[in-house]
């Protein structure tokens, strides 16, 4: 597996995170939270026994038949699948203290009604 690509949800998330760090922290440490998010991305393309396999129940809608994955980065719990070319498919970024049931399965909804994936 070489590389990883944002589904509009997981995108929108890194956008979040990155503006709330720079309002909270400022931006030098959003620069180190937000290029350590892509280097554990970049760990997780390249060692999947670090891939923990997300429960196929939480796994909304059934029609989504391939299996997802999770993983935490810091204060984050990254969501993703394979795509059909190999590449990491990144569903949903949602902080620890979000409802991450709901919140995982509102993004899971969005991407079945669109499943559009920006490159990143």
């Amino acid at each position: 597996m070489g590389a990883y690509r944002f589904f509009h949800r997981a995108d929108a998330a890194q956008d979040k995170i990155w503006r709330d760090t720079v309002e909270t922290w400022g931006e030098q440490q959003a620069v180190t939270y937000i290029t350590g998010l892509h280097t554990h991305l970049q760990r997780l393309c390249a060692d999947r026994l670090i891939w923990r396999k997300l429960p196929q129940r939480l796994v909304v809608p059934e029609d989504i038949k391939r299996d997802a994955y999770f993983s935490r980065y810091e204060r984050h719990y990254v969501f993703f699948r394979e795509l059909d070319n190999g590449d990491l498919g990144v569903m949903s970024i949602l902080h620890e203290r979000m409802d991450l049931p709901v919140r995982l399965m509102d993004d899971l909804v969005a991407i079945s009604e669109k499943t559009a994936i920006s490159d990143k």
